[in-house]
């Protein structure tokens, strides 16, 4: 499939990840139909169609395959039946299994633990008894993660080692789930993630690992390079490049990792699309990861995934809106040399939800570091932490 031809790119989901693909699309010359599911936001307005129908639609179905070349997803939880079909007729980039492995806590966790992939000690979970013995067995503080549809810290709930039975049985009835998977609660240094690209013939790439903060379970910042010991951050990388040969993956996928703090590197999840701490490529990298997403689900040479400057990249969440239509004044970011930023033309704010994203680039790391955290000083924003390092030692 080459740029400029007449070539359809079908995308499930309606976010500011398809948005952003839209972009790179429209510049490279294919064309983008967005099936919305129905949720529509108004980031799916880049794109040169949009189907605003259910998933379940069968009519929604039948246009969308006659219509696009190849489909691929912006967000995990697109139904697996809905992706087996798209498969059966079409090339779906991610593979139906590669998403369903994704969207499932507990296939996702056996994935790794199969695979040798290190994560933290985890049950399954499925009767307020299982879940007594799970925190038995796991002899540690934990945490109740649902198995399907959790993002942002949604579906996730503290457990304690010493929890009486009564309260297990209440919370258990509770969470409102019939199967969960209980993990150990890890002691954490720090966070970070890897973005990789997989093309169809095998080839992999991956970019620089990014160093993550979050506030209230959302990604507040990313920083690339990442201010962790060298062999952390190699160690991270190939986990992540053998994780996408693992699941015989094609497209970008996310992997997060934990490290605790007595060192260990621990896969939290993997995301099969373009990701929230990747978006420092579009303005950092000499390839962005919503244009590696083209050309590995196109058939085209993956691009350089070189980083030219250090980047802080920091989210936007609707907390800074005035009102729901009513954005802030942009005027510290747009002054801001190396500074740029991201709106996803979201029709309207809400607390936690993601409206944009600014990005920071620098001579240096601590150019970038120090502007981003000037604007963010501005807009109220907690100061970004030391390096996982300083706090070390």
């Amino acid at each position: 499939m080459n740029p400029g031809t007449d070539t359809w790119i079908g995308v499930l989901g309606g976010g500011q990840l398809g948005r952003m693909l839209a972009l790179d699309a429209r510049r490279m010359g294919f064309k983008v139909l967005k099936w919305t599911g129905g949720d529509v936001s108004g980031a799916a307005y880049t794109a040169d169609l949009v189907y605003e129908e259910p998933f379940d639609d069968g009519d929604a179905l039948g246009r969308f395959l006659k219509r696009v070349d190849v489909a691929t997803v912006e967000f995990e939880n697109v139904p697996y039946g809905l992706l087996q079909r798209i498969e059966q007729d079409l090339p779906l980039m991610p593979s139906a299994r590669a998403v369903a492995i994704c969207q499932h806590r507990e296939r996702e966790k056996r994935f790794l633990e199969e695979n040798g992939f290190p994560c933290a000690a985890f049950q399954i979970v499925d009767s307020s008894e299982s879940l007594g013995s799970a925190l038995a067995a796991l002899q540690s503080e934990a945490i109740l993660k649902t198995a399907e549809f959790g993002y942002d810290g949604k579906g996730q709930r503290p457990v304690r080692r010493d929890t009486p039975a009564t309260e297990l049985d209440t919370l258990w009835a509770d969470f409102g789930c019939d199967r969960a998977v209980l993990e150990e609660k890890v002691e954490l240094q720090a966070e970070l993630s890897v973005v990789v690209a997989r093309a169809q013939d095998g080839e992999t790439v991956a970019f620089d690992p990014a160093e993550n903060q979050h506030r209230d379970h959302i990604l507040d910042v990313s920083i690339v390079p990442a201010r962790l010991p060298h062999e952390v951050v190699g160690e991270a990388r190939r986990i992540a490049l053998a994780a996408a040969e693992a699941l015989g993956y094609v497209g970008v996928i996310a992997i997060e990792f934990f490290l605790d703090r007595g060192g260990r590197l621990l896969v939290n999840e993997l995301a099969p699309r373009p990701h929230n701490s990747g978006h420092h490529t579009i303005n950092a990298c000499a390839t962005s990861q919503f244009e590696q997403q083209l050309r590995a689900i196109c058939g085209l040479p993956l691009g350089a995934v070189d980083l030219l400057r250090p980047a802080v990249m920091c989210n936007l969440l609707g907390d800074l809106w005035e009102d729901p239509t009513t954005p802030p004044d942009w005027s510290p970011v747009l002054t801001t040399p190396g500074a740029s930023l991201h709106l996803y033309g979201k029709s309207e704010a809400r607390p936690g939800r993601k409206m944009g994203h600014m990005t920071f680039i620098g001579g240096t790391l601590d150019e970038a570091l120090e502007s981003a955290s000037a604007c963010r000083r501005h807009y109220g924003l907690p100061e970004i932490a030391r390096s996982p390092l300083a706090a070390a030692q």
